[in-house]
């Protein structure tokens, strides 16, 4: 989890639309309009134990997610290791558990709150409100050593991470297909397993369970470092100048750009108790797509010109956009340093967006 810097004005080239193919008002921002993955995840009434070995039958059942690809998506090579996750759910809790191939198991941060990073390792990020603000980061090393936090907002909307904050009641295991910072032996896997209490992800009050189709935002991300032998220990690579190489980002969900802060590109959890349940991407979620648009119009357009536009005019962005054929309205209230964003259709509750990121659905 690298705090890197948002750039709006570099952000590059990637895969189809979503949205009635690419059009002219998408150009250029194409990486950040790929459809996310969704997961279905079952209800379990099966006790689960934390230990990394995945032998109860729900988790036999429980099916995989697709293989992590790179951050950036289809424009990278894909991935030298298989990375895969599964889920299951009960009235209390989110279990989540990962299976990563790795041929050198290291790890040498050994608390609590270390930057789990240094380190190659898994993440989870959390969005149980859907907004892009309010989320939560848990990081998880090979020796099951947790660094956990809570930003109120993206860095790239001058969010600072809450360190202190911890998962309440979180639990965790970790087991290994090889040995531990051995560097002269070959190593296979390690697995993560995952307890996760639901109110401990969630602010506010009244907190209530999920129910049958509630839609959380979530991504797994997988940093890998390149390491060679040295003195008994895997060292990373390092260049000419003696800086160790980038690490790899390998995630579920393509996010398009190398930085995990953008919840908006996150997959999608959607609960269930019922079997069979297929994921569908809702209408209301393809909707929003067009206020992002305006978002990231917006923070391009003041990078430029040191304010934000006055009218959609000036962003060269319609005032109606057609999705799952119906016409939506959007409509833009800005000064010259905030401004809001809001798309309206007949039948749909009206969505906005701030100038900082936070995209709600307005009650009637």
């Amino acid at each position: 989890m690298k705090l890197p810097l948002t750039l709006f004005m570099s952000l590059g080239l990637g895969a189809a639309l979503p949205l009635r193919a690419q059009t002219m008002p998408f150009q250029g921002l194409e990486n950040l309009f790929t459809p996310p993955l969704g997961y279905v995840v079952q209800h379990t009434s099966q006790r689960l134990t934390m230990d990394g070995h995945l032998q109860e039958s729900d988790w036999q059942r429980a099916p995989w997610t697709t293989d992590f690809v790179d951050i950036e998506g289809a424009k990278k090579p894909l991935p030298a290791f298989q990375t895969r996750v599964k889920m299951l759910w009960n009235d209390s809790t989110l279990f989540i558990a990962a299976t990563l191939q790795e041929p050198q198991l290291w790890a040498y941060q050994t608390h609590h709150d270390d930057i789990i990073y240094k380190d190659n390792d898994f993440e989870v990020f959390i969005d149980p409100d859907n907004n892009a603000h309010q989320y939560f980061e848990v990081e998880v090393n090979a020796l099951n050593k947790i660094f956990d936090l809570y930003l109120p907002k993206p860095y790239r909307d001058k969010g600072d991470a809450l360190i202190s904050w911890d998962v309440p009641g979180l639990r965790s295991g970790v087991a290994l297909a090889g040995t531990l910072n051995q560097p002269r032996d070959q190593d296979q896997s390690w697995t993560v397993e995952m307890a996760v209490p639901l109110k401990a992800v969630r602010m506010g009050f009244p907190w209530q369970p999920p129910t049958e189709g509630t839609l959380w935002r979530i991504n797994f991300s997988r940093v890998e470092w390149d390491t060679r032998a040295a003195g008994g220990k895997n060292v990373k690579v390092q260049d000419a100048a003696g800086k160790d190489l980038p690490e790899h980002n390998w995630v579920w969900s393509p996010q398009g750009v190398i930085n995990m802060h953008y919840p908006e590109r996150w997959g999608y959890l959607q609960f269930t108790r019922r079997a069979g349940t297929a994921w569908q991407l809702p209408a209301a979620e393809l909707r929003k797509q067009y206020l992002w648009l305006v978002y990231y119009r917006q923070q391009q357009f003041r990078e430029r010109t040191g304010h934000y536009a006055a009218s959609l005019a000036e962003l060269k962005l319609a005032p109606q956009a057609v999705v799952d054929k119906q016409v939506s309205q959007l409509a833009l209230a800005a000064t010259p340093y905030q401004f809001t964003a809001t798309l309206t259709a007949d039948g749909y509750a009206a969505i906005r967006i701030n100038d900082e990121g936070l995209i709600e659905t307005l009650k009637p």
